[in-house]
């Protein structure tokens, strides 16, 4: 057994067993295309620091060895200034991957390019459903911010996100009404890991965002395997496409994938990274090593 962080119901993070991570190696062959679209707390960031770098090598060496075979999207509710700066970072010696994607802002932002810049292009119906009429983002925000000013439970994140506006909240305070204020005004309000209240565009999430860049991109959807760990994961694994629930998903979003079973959602009993690793061999992209693989590198 090993210990990975997890997320508690109270939105607090804890030490707790799991089991040890596959042993995977590291130059493992893909046997066909993967777009690996991926959360980032908790999932791509998530597990121990030997599990991270595992999954960072392994991506480095199908970059070096089958480049054509790999695509690196970041799914994520950070913006971009986190991004940049988390590429430039280490974990135990190895890189973190550069992502040639990022659906930022919980799907609210479209990046790429060298500097991980946003595309307007693909943003536009993003831009437009945020402002809905208005002149601009920031007068949207505003008449979205004196909607909620008196809110129960509600405080403002301070980082200046751009179609999107964001909330802690608390749980026991939040009052039955707030998302139904959200939603009459032409928005979508999105709970996740009981602290965050995104005020979103109607219908844009990550997952409706994840759908618009594969076309774009005309990537095959079979060849997509999503991860994520939390509640504002849960479009991506509606969206259909291959995906794993990390195991140390959140119980909320264990709890909807109960009450609504998805068939390509796999639920990964290894945390993080290692459970991206895990579903990469469980949904057929690369083959599991077998024993005598294993016993020989040992």
């Amino acid at each position: 057994m090993t210990q990975a962080i997890v997320r508690t119901a109270a939105g607090l993070f804890t030490l707790a067993d799991t089991p040890a991570a596959p042993h995977l190696d590291p130059h493992l062959a893909l046997e066909r295309p993967l777009v690996l679209a991926t959360d980032l707390d908790g999932t791509f960031l998530g597990g121990n620091e030997a599990e991270r770098a595992a999954l960072y090598r392994w991506l480095h060496t199908v970059r070096e060895q089958q480049p054509a075979r790999l695509t690196l999207i970041f799914v994520t509710g950070r913006d971009l200034p986190f991004v940049r700066e988390l590429i430039t970072q280490q974990v135990a010696g190895v890189p973190l991957p550069r992502p040639d994607y990022v659906i930022g802002d919980v799907g609210t932002t479209i990046a790429g390019g060298p500097a991980i810049e946003p595309l307007p292009e693909l943003e536009r119906d993003i831009a437009a459903r945020w402002r809905r009429g208005a002149p601009s983002d920031e007068q949207a925000r505003a008449a979205l911010r004196a909607l909620l000013a008196n809110e129960p439970g509600l405080r403002e994140q301070d980082t200046p996100f751009r179609h999107r506006l964001s909330y802690w909240y608390e749980p026991a305070r939040l009052s039955p009404g707030t998302l139904g204020k959200i939603r009459a005004a032409g928005y979508d309000g999105l709970l996740s890991a009981d602290t965050f209240l995104d005020v979103l565009p109607r219908g844009v999430s990550k997952g409706p965002t994840l759908r618009h860049l594969i076309a774009h991109l005309r990537l095959a959807p079979d060849q997509v395997l999503v991860a994520g760990d939390t509640l504002n994961d849960l479009s991506l694994f509606e969206t259909g496409l291959r995906g794993v629930a990390v195991g140390n998903a959140e119980p909320a979003l264990l709890s909807r994938l109960r009450a609504r079973p998805l068939p390509r959602t796999y639920r990964s009993p290894h945390p993080g990274a290692a459970g991206i690793l895990d579903a990469v061999c469980h949904h057929g992209f690369a083959p599991r090593p077998t024993r005598a693989a294993t016993e020989a590198r040992d």
